[in-house]
């Protein structure tokens, strides 16, 4: 239920995988790339990933969200390399059999992906491009890391 690829989503598929008939709430987060930022035109957004470590954390939220709220189905799909404006680079779907912990669970799920996932997001703007929000996270950019390691 952890998908990382290059590949356009379909958050169809990704909510298809959370649907039983105990739950009585599904809910589904989309991330899609906005047009700006700051106020500067963003062109594009492209994402990398240390793919091997970034499945293995994504898991671990699956599993974090799973224990804390009594879940067993959470679904993770994100999106790597060049995104376009209003694509989507990130879905995340809960199912639960109450409302309350599908809406709650899908927002804690989002916020631990953007803290512990190593997948960075470059914006590109018509006048240059930056890595952004990655200077809290637990994993360096790209252009942070020291040479050949993602990993602080």
């Amino acid at each position: 239920m952890i998908e990382l690829t290059y590949d356009t989503l379909d958050p169809e598929k990704t909510t298809a995988k959370v649907r039983r008939d105990t739950n009585g709430a599904v809910v589904t987060f989309l991330g899609t790339t906005r047009d700006n930022f700051e106020g500067k035109t963003v062109l594009t957004l492209e994402y990398e990933a240390f793919d091997e470590m970034a499945l293995k954390k994504l898991e671990e939220v699956r599993q974090e969200l799973m224990a804390e709220f009594g879940l067993e189905q959470v679904a993770i799909s994100h999106r790597i390399g060049m995104v376009g404006i209003g694509e989507i680079s990130l879905v995340v779907a809960v199912g639960s059999p109450h409302r309350k912990d599908a809406f709650s669970a899908c927002h804690k799920a989002v916020d631990r992906i953007k803290e512990v996932v190593p997948i960075w997001k470059k914006e590109v703007y018509q006048d240059g491009s930056r890595w952004v929000a990655c200077e809290t996270h637990e994993f360096a950019a790209p252009d942070q890391a020291s040479a050949g390691s993602h990993a602080h």
